[in-house]
């Protein structure tokens, strides 16, 4: 056989692996796990990761660039910028609007940006990072996000930006942020990373802001196993996102590719000499935060499937919420967001004051039935080891965020999960609160 028979042959075996190294299993309720997430994968999914290996190009290539076209159409943004995991994707997108080509909203050190408190760590870090100082916000419960009601109070003289996720799939209140934003001048970055699919007002997530930010980890609502985006539709943020992604330098030609611009050695930039390459001339102190083209693969493949994951986690979502309401005397049941269509990431519940038994007590008897649970990222983060003596300031009191930390976890919907499945949890639960 020929290279291109070999490999239509190399192909077909891929998927027939996965047929046989991936046979489904019965559920057998209190012995099979029951994780809060997990990646969701095909044959087709393998036969992608494969087709982009015996490529063997391990760096960013035709599958990147592929998936980045898509992912953006599907998001509704113009602009996708693949790189090596959601922190790296918030990272980079908030380094980029320090940049200096931005004039006078560039954010310099010193300059504040709003968070939410019980936010994930890595969409608070690039704020200190970049040594800018985090203003704290309370959280919203039952919606989990941050509190938008306190918003307007919380813009200061050096406010600059604001920065926070759509907690596990629910969108903000994203007509009070931009409203605010909208007045003070302020930046918007939306961190997407639990919220693929959600909706504000009939429109997706992430084409709010001025950027947004993805995570294709596993747990995440498509996988490359690592993995991350930043998207944009301003195609200057692009540029400075890139650069910043790609060593700093000031050229934006792809991997393996020269001379794009067509005058690679006609350029005087700075006080280099005239016509330096422009492939080695650095503008910023960037990174490489690239991902491969195997993850990439990946990716592209788990894209046709995606709209039928984000049904099933609302599905699942619905049939699981429904399943719970007989023990809201002991549970605060999750609400979505006013005039949002969240593509849940997971379930978030909080035990009442008055609840008949401590959430250590719930979370042991639901492990005990093998059905893994999470706390709600780091709680309050002001009360973390890492954020205690972090420059910062405290917009109010973080009363609903200590609650947070104190009284709420969150089970999963993710689209491995069945009717039985689903049924199971919520008897458990039950019976853990009994």
């Amino acid at each position: 056989m020929n290279a291109a028979e070999l490999r239509a042959r190399i192909l077909d075996l891929a998927e027939q692996y996965y047929a046989a190294n991936w046979p489904g299993q019965p559920f057998l309720p209190g012995q099979t796990p029951v994780p809060v997430s997990g990646k969701v994968f095909d044959g087709a999914d393998l036969r992608s990761l494969v087709d982009a290996s015996l490529d063997f190009w391990l760096t960013t290539g035709r599958f990147a660039a592929q998936f980045e076209r898509d992912f953006a159409a599907f998001m509704g943004s113009r602009c996708c910028s693949l790189v090596n995991s959601g922190s790296s994707a918030n990272l980079l997108a908030l380094t980029a609007l320090t940049d200096p080509s931005l004039k006078d909203r560039a954010l310099r050190p010193g300059d504040e940006v709003i968070t939410c408190a019980a936010g994930f760590p890595t969409t608070v870090n690039p704020i200190l990072q970049n040594q800018l100082v985090p203003v704290f916000l309370d959280v919203h419960i039952p919606t989990y996000n941050l509190d938008a009601d306190q918003l307007e109070q919380a813009v200061g003289p050096r406010t600059r930006a604001i920065m926070a996720a759509h907690t596990l799939g629910n969108p903000f209140d994203l007509a009070t942020v931009m409203e605010v934003a909208r007045r003070h001048r302020l930046w918007v970055v939306e961190d997407c990373c639990d919220a693929v699919g959600a909706l504000y007002q009939g429109r997706p997530v992430g084409t709010f802001g001025d950027l947004a930010t993805v995570s294709f980890y596993p747990a995440h609502h498509i996988t490359m196993g690592e993995g991350g985006a930043v998207l944009t539709s301003d195609p200057h943020l692009k540029q400075l996102v890139e650069s910043f992604r790609d060593w700093g330098r000031d050229c934006w030609c792809d991997p393996g590719r020269d001379n794009t611009c067509g005058k690679r050695f006609d350029w005087q930039l700075g006080e280099l000499p005239q016509g330096y390459d422009h492939k080695y001339t650095y503008s910023r102190l960037g990174y490489n935060l690239k991902l491969t083209d195997m993850q990439a693969a990946v990716g592209l493949s788990q894209l046709q499937k995606l709209p039928g994951f984000i049904e099933r986690r609302r599905a699942n979502y619905a049939r699981l919420r429904r399943a719970l309401e007989g023990l809201q005397d002991d549970l605060i049941l999750p609400e979505a967001t006013a005039g949002a269509e969240p593509s849940w990431f997971g379930l978030p519940l909080t035990l009442r004051e008055g609840a008949r038994r401590s959430r250590p007590e719930v979370i042991r008897a639901l492990e005990a039935d093998r059905i893994g649970t999470r706390l709600l990222f780091g709680g309050n983060l002001l009360r973390q080891p890492a954020y205690r003596d972090v420059p910062r300031r405290v917009a109010g009191a973080l009363d609903q965020a200590d609650r947070v930390m104190a009284r709420t976890f969150w089970i999963g919907v993710h689209p491995g999960l069945t009717g039985p499945i689903l049924d199971f949890m919520a008897q458990a639960l039950g019976r853990a609160l009994a």
